[in-house]
């Protein structure tokens, strides 16, 4: 095997480095209407600000990236942890709510001009002390997570969700549990359920202790029995389990429920399935909805029907109040509510669409 022969000439050498000026002299905009655009601050028009961000992008401009933290003070890193799966690091990116929250949010923030680091759960102390976080997502905590309470004791502002509302430091993004939950247990009733089931993680964060509480009250309040199945751990295979635990046989002695929320992550197709093996006919003998972000739901036979907790529009919320905090000083406790959007299919419909 012969050796490629070698290019004569010295390599190109580097030109000179365009600096914020040139940018603005070629776009014919100030110096600090092309830094607001490129950082994603201050009050421009979209045309204005692309027009500076493409014709930084066609010169090959690239900002300073030491002498930008020095002059603000941060390193520009924000971490990045999914509470709920703490006991097992990155697996949460199997999951296409995490998958689609997590991408969003590493989006919505770099074109803010921060970087996303991907955080092992743990102790911070031992883990992760040493970075210098600017702040810190934490997704779904559980119920006492610590990670939260030594991000705050190191004054590291944390965006979370509703579990941390009122918290000096903390901000949230979240759905409303409750609201989501009475949406879904209507619509099974309004198609004729009356006895709807209910399979939830084992794990409780805030939303899953919202979604039970809601659905008791809903039994409670209609006169019907709970019917609930907890899942131990997360993943496709203990949630099916959970799911055929739930409904029991068809045609047994003890009637077993005409509807299901499966609540816990898992994939549509599999929860369809699941069902056919106990012996039941979707719709026909039991309506179906998930709580799931995954696109294959829309192309089972039949479609099922889907709560969405909309992550992306989550993440975009999230990064709008890490902005307040960090680049305008709003130190104050905040929050605000992401509407779900349930997206009724005939897996959940009495009469199927034409």
């Amino acid at each position: 095997m012969t050796e490629a022969p070698r290019r004569a000439g010295k390599p190109p050498e580097a030109g000179p480095r365009v600096r914020l000026v040139d940018v603005a002299r070629e776009a014919g905009l100030s110096k600090t209407t092309v830094s607001a655009a490129l950082n994603g601050t201050g009050r421009l028009s979209p045309a204005v600000r692309e027009k500076a961000r493409e014709t930084a992008r066609t010169m090959g401009y690239r900002p300073n990236a030491v002498a930008r933290q020095l002059r603000a003070g941060r390193a520009r890193l924000i971490g990045y942890v999914v509470g709920e799966l703490a006991d097992a690091p990155w697996t949460f990116l199997e999951s296409p709510y995490f998958a689609r929250l997590t991408g969003a949010t590493a989006v919505t923030a770099l074109e803010r001009g921060y970087a996303v680091v991907l955080l092992p759960a743990g102790s911070l102390q031992d883990e992760w002390a040493g970075l210098p976080l600017d702040a810190v997502v934490v997704a779904d905590p559980v119920a006492g997570d610590r990670i939260v309470d030594e991000l705050l004791a190191a004054r590291i502002p944390v965006f979370s969700d509703r579990s941390v509302e009122g918290r000096p430091g903390a901000h949230w993004v979240d759905v409303d549990p409750g609201a989501a939950t009475r949406e879904v247990l209507d619509h099974l009733r309004g198609e004729g359920a009356r006895r709807p089931a209910m399979v939830l993680p084992g794990s409780m964060t805030a939303f899953h202790t919202g979604v039970l509480g809601a659905y008791r009250d809903w039994c409670a309040a209609h006169g019907l029995p709970e019917r609930t199945t907890q899942v131990a751990v997360p993943g496709n295979g203990p949630v099916i389990a959970a799911v055929e635990a739930a409904l029991g046989r068809a045609g047994a002695a003890d009637e077993g429920p005409d509807a299901l929320f499966v609540v816990a992550e898992a994939s549509p197709p599999l929860v369809l399935e699941a069902a056919r093996r106990r012996g039941y006919r979707v719709p026909g003998d039991l309506l179906l909805v998930c709580v799931s972000e995954d696109v294959t739901a829309e192309h089972t036979r039949p479609a099922v029907t889907t709560l969405s907790l909309r992550p992306q529009d989550v993440a975009r919320a999230g990064t709008e109040l890490l902005m307040s905090v960090l680049e305008r000083g709003d130190a104050a406790p905040s929050g605000r509510l992401v509407p779900t959007r349930l997206d009724v299919r005939d897996s959940s419909r009495r009469t199927p669409s034409g």
